[in-house]
């Protein structure tokens, strides 16, 4: 297997290595601060999408000969803001206050490099329903969950207590994790890389 993944996120990692796919794991390298504001004219959607590209594309140029994948995601309010990861604990709980009682969609994205080009991708829409949170509830899962969640989009891991913030979810467990991989390992297997 001649897989690359472009980032050094835990829960992706842990989703290929469940999954019995064979990879390494390299850092992207890109700067996605400046990469949001250059493309902050694109939708949701398509921003995560352009991203999860951009970090393949990197990683590609430099390690020819492999495929590269490339992930990103994003939580959209239904306002159309755009949340980031928190700066600090208090804009972890800004965030949450945004989102309780709300709906907010979770897209992440996957798009396959080799050689420079990027040859596959795959957008994918989590709809979340956050359930009304009392500040209370919002200090007591900060005191839990921080500075665990800092690098969390939406501040929560769904495996553990951020489950505790949902009164339900529409789609894929992966895509909340950060990445559509059952549709990753159909191209893997596509391209002979996995079993079929």
């Amino acid at each position: 297997m001649s897989l690359i993944l472009a980032s050094q996120s835990a829960s992706r990692r842990a989703m290929l290595t469940a999954a019995g796919v064979p990879f390494e794991a390299t850092f992207a390298g890109v700067d996605e601060d400046a990469a949001k504001a250059a493309l902050r004219d694109l939708s949701p959607r398509d921003l995560a999408d352009a991203l999860a590209e951009l970090k393949a594309l990197k990683v590609s140029a430099r390690m020819p000969g492999y495929l590269v994948l490339g992930s990103d995601s994003l939580v959209a309010l239904e306002d159309g803001i755009i949340l980031d990861k928190p700066v600090d604990r208090a804009d972890a709980a800004a965030h949450l206050r945004l989102m309780s009682g709300k709906r907010h969609d979770l897209w992440s994205a996957a798009v396959i490099a080799e050689n420079g080009q990027a040859i596959w991708r795959h957008v994918e829409r989590a709809k979340m329903h956050v359930r009304p949170l009392s500040d209370a509830f919002i200090e007591t899962y900060l005191d839990a969950e921080w500075p665990a969640i800092s690098g969390c989009v939406g501040c929560y891991h769904i495996e553990g207590p951020g489950a505790q913030l949902f009164a339900k979810i529409e789609g894929s467990q992966f895509t909340v994790l950060g990445m559509p991989l059952l549709n990753v390992l159909d191209f893997l297997r596509a391209r002979g890389e996995l079993p079929v």
